[in-house]
């Protein structure tokens, strides 16, 4: 493996260190997950210092109370090396983002897709997803205009990864907005 420098673009957030745990520098990590059960027995992890991306490995770790991560780290041996990494992010490589099927994904793996609608077609290439209101959201293009496409699972009918497209049944009314069809 080398020295090679993990950057967070190749990474996905996996959670934060919340608190200390015990003296003995035990940390309880914050996951950002619907499935914790899946980060129980991770052998290192890459905690987010200044500007790196430094791996620690990890002794032992159980989940506490379903979605914190109680870790022991071999670097960690006391409070004061605990309140070091105290706040930190923690990160993972891509690849060890469990695969996803069916109709549930990942954001980042949709970017670069195209949406075809049940009605009209291919009306354009996802570049991205707005999560920042209630209603999750893909950005898509085509021709030039702008898509908003809510994310929700009525309007998504399969996924089709090996031809990076996505099927799905647009709201009444939603692409006619955007794009010039009658």
């Amino acid at each position: 493996m080398g020295n090679r420098l993990m950057r967070k673009e190749d990474c996905f957030y996996l959670g934060k260190i919340v608190s200390k745990y015990s003296f003995k520098g035990e940390v309880l990590i914050k996951l950002d997950t619907d499935e914790p059960e899946q980060y129980e027995n991770l052998e290192s992890v890459f905690i987010s210092l200044g500007n790196n991306l430094v791996p620690f490995f990890i002794e032992s770790s159980s989940l506490h109370r379903s979605s914190l991560l109680r870790v022991r780290f071999e670097e960690i041996k006391d409070e004061s090396d605990a309140d070091r990494i105290l706040g930190s992010e923690l990160y993972l490589p891509m690849e060890l983002l469990p695969k996803l099927s069916g109709t549930q994904f990942y954001y980042h793996e949709v970017i670069g897709f195209t949406l075809m609608d049940s009605v009209y077609g291919n009306i354009g290439v996802i570049t991205g997803v707005n999560d920042s209101a209630a209603q999750a959201l893909f950005e898509a293009e085509k021709e030039g205009n702008q898509l908003l496409i809510p994310i929700n699972d009525e309007i998504i009918s399969r996924i089709d990864r090996p031809n990076k497209t996505i099927h799905i049944t647009a709201p009444e009314g939603l692409v006619s907005l955007y794009l010039d069809i009658e």
